[in-house]
C-alpha cells in the first residue's frame, strides 16, 4: 500500500522479534489503522501477525498496542509517520 503518507514506525519487543531471525526491533510498516500495519508486518515478515493477533481477530490479550502514546485496538487509526508500539503486559502480584 503507497499511498504516498509516512510510514509508521512499529517498536517490536525483543521477545518477538527473537522468534524471527533477522527482523528488526524497529521496523516501519503502512497502514491506515492498527489491523493495517500488522498486516504489512505480515507481509514481509510472515507469521508475524498470527504472534501479534488471535483467532478473533484481536490484539492477543497478552500485549499492549499503543499508537502515538495511546492504547490502541484494531481499529485505532495510524496517522502518517506515527510511532507504534507493541508492548508485552506486566502481570504478576
Amino acid at each position: 500500500m503507497t499511498d504516498g503518507r509516512p510510514p509508521a514506525v512499529v517498536h517490536l519487543p525483543r521477545s518477538l522479534v527473537s522468534l524471527f531471525p533477522g527482523t528488526e526491533r524497529r521496523m516501519e510498516a503502512r497502514g491506515v489503522t492498527v489491523a493495517e500495519v500488522i498486516a504489512d508486518l505480515d507481509a514481509r515478515v510472515p507469521g508475524l501477525g498470527n504472534r501479534l493477533l488471535d483467532a478473533g481477530p484481536s490484539i492477543r490479550t497478552h500485549l499492549n498496542v499503543f499508537v502515538a502514546g495511546e492504547r490502541a485496538t484494531l481499529r485505532t487509526p495510524v496517522p502518517p509517520g506515527a510511532d507504534v508500539h507493541v508492548i508485552p503486559a506486566v502481570s504478576g502480584g
